[in-house]
Order: C-alpha cells, then sequence, then structure tokens
C-alpha cells in the first residue's frame, strides 16, 4: 500500500474507533497530531460551581484535574459537560464550547492521562473514569442537573455513566459515540487472519481498548442499560469515510451504524440523526448539528 493511503487509513481508523488522534497510534505509521491549541490559564482550585471560570485545575480524589467553564451559571438549570474523545481534551472542545456557552452553562474536562490533567497512577476502566467524573460534576455543577455531550469515547463514557446517575444526568448528546461493542464489532470486521496493514490497524486499535493508551482506560463491550425517559440526541456521521480502509471499509461502516442504533436503547426518548457531510468530528466538520443538538436536549432538561 502507498505510504500516503497507508498513513491516511491508520488515521481513520484510529480516530473512529476509540476518537484518539494519529498521535495515539504505534508502530511505522505516521504521527500527526491535529489539536486546535488555545491559550489558557492553569492553577489549582477546590471552588464553588459558579465560581469556576474559564480553565483551571481542581483536585479529585487526590488527582489535578483540568476543567475549563463559561456560560452563566443559573440555579436548577443544567450545566452542559463536554467529554472529549481519546487523544483529545479541552483545547479540542474549545470552540464548541464556546458557541454552547452562548446560551447554557458549560464545562469540559480533561480526563486522567489526557490533556494537562495528571497521569493516571494506576490503570483505569470506565467505573473508575466514572468516579473522576462523579467530582468534576460535584465541583462544576454541584446540585444543579447536567448534560452529557460526547464525542467518540467521550460518548461511550457518557453512555456508561448515565444510566447509573439518573438522578443527576437529565440529557445525553452522543457525537459519532464509539459503539457499546466496538472490540467485538471491529474483531468480525477485520479477521485476525487478515494481513497487511489492515492486520496492523486491527492489533493496534485492539492494544488501545486493553489499555494501551495515554489514558491507561481499559474498555469492554457490554450492554446497553436504560436511563429512563432523559432526551437522547445520538448524531452519526454521514461521510462513509471508514471505506477509506481497503477491503474492511464497508464493514465496518455498516458496524459503526448498527452501533449508533443501539445507542437508541438508552431512552424512551432517544433520537437518531445524521450530520450529513462529516466525517468522524462532526462538532469540527458541521458545530452547528452539534450545539443544535445540544441546546435541544439541554431545553428539554430544564423542563
Amino acid at each position: 500500500m502507498d505510504r500516503r493511503l497507508r498513513s491516511s487509513v491508520a488515521a481513520v481508523l484510529c480516530a473512529a474507533v476509540v476518537g484518539a488522534g494519529v498521535a495515539a497510534c504505534s508502530g511505522e505509521l505516521d504521527q500527526l497530531d491535529d489539536r486546535d491549541p488555545l491559550a489558557s490559564s492553569s492553577g489549582s482550585a477546590s471552588a464553588t460551581p459558579s465560581a469556576i471560570s474559564g480553565t483551571q485545575r481542581i483536585q479529585v480524589n487526590g488527582e489535578s484535574v483540568n476543567v475549563s467553564c463559561s456560560g452563566e451559571a443559573a440555579d436548577g438549570k443544567p450545566v452542559v459537560i463536554l467529554m472529549h474523545g481519546m487523544g483529545d481534551g479541552v483545547e479540542k472542545l474549545a470552540p464548541l464550547q464556546q458557541e454552547v456557552s452562548k446560551k447554557h452553562r458549560v464545562c469540559s474536562y480533561d480526563r486522567l492521562g489526557a490533556g494537562a490533567s495528571d497521569k493516571p497512577g494506576v490503570p483505569q476502566n470506565v467505573e473508575s473514569a466514572g468516579y473522576v467524573l462523579d467530582g468534576v460534576l460535584d465541583q462544576v455543577a454541584g446540585k444543579n442537573p447536567v448534560v452529557l455531550a460526547g464525542h467518540s469515547l467521550g460518548g461511550l463514557l457518557a453512555a456508561r455513566y448515565a444510566p447509573g446517575h439518573t438522578d443527576r444526568v437529565k440529557g445525553l448528546v452522543l457525537l459519532d459515540a464509539t459503539p457499546p461493542t466496538m472490540e467485538a464489532d471491529i474483531s468480525k470486521a477485520i479477521p485476525e487472519d487478515a494481513t497487511g496493514p489492515a492486520a496492523e490497524l486491527r492489533a493496534q486499535t485492539l492494544a488501545q481498548f486493553h489499555g494501551e493508551n495515554p489514558e491507561q482506560l481499559t474498555v469492554t463491550d457490554g450492554e446497553v442499560k436504560p436511563a429512563g425517559d432523559i432526551p437522547v440526541e445520538v448524531v452519526q456521521h454521514g461521510r462513509p469515510y471508514l471505506a477509506a480502509i481497503p477491503q474492511y471499509g464497508k464493514k465496518l461502516e455498516q458496524a459503526w451504524a448498527a452501533g449508533q442504533r443501539k445507542w437508541l436503547g438508552l431512552s424512551g426518548a432517544a433520537r437518531l440523526s445524521t450530520a450529513e457531510q462529516s466525517g468522524h468530528y462532526i462538532y469540527v466538520d458541521q458545530p452547528d448539528v452539534a450545539v443544535k443538538a445540544i441546546d435541544r436536549v439541554a431545553s428539554q432538561a430544564a423542563g
């Protein structure tokens, strides 16, 4: 395979499966970093929710977590929490946060091992990542309800967290979220006896799911648990970029689309839509689609 095409294929699969940029992939594949660095302030704080403004660090279970908050806070109104994909962070989400903050109080945070947050002291899983989210919500949202808006792996983590926290989570927006059975899906789409670049991509992707990533986060397949009748918007990509993967692209596209439909099991009020002009990064390709979905869910959650 031509090196340029090989690099492009690597970028597609690494980004698609867990939201990791190419820089998170190892081996001979080219490494690129498409983050959009923004100037930010940092410090250490244990502030009340309404007092957190801009970017600063808070302490969660003895770890330093980088958070960013903007927009006007109002008692009883939902706080929107943006959750990044693997390999991204608050900087990548900054333009989306700026737009959402025009109508809503909104915060984002770097998970442990991402961005400016501490590296995890021990390996993480979905449950331990939820404990960190607990601490973040305590400090940035307080007693206010929250709407979780997650991209890629951030969407999966939001969807896993919500069913056990329906007292707090009152809405979900999943932006091309990693499907709930992605490990099985990719194992089926790219068989074990595959060779060449596809075999390398399969091995690297599964390794990331098994914790070989900057967050030391292991992600396992699981069933979709209901979160009541909270408003849920599932937004999938419309530009079939996974088709760029030779031989296996069609199957991956089909598996991804099926995975988006599975997330509808989260709620009786779940809705699936397609960002027709978007690849995986919907909030970059069509930010208006992401902003409108978040606004709808936050408005419904406000009652």
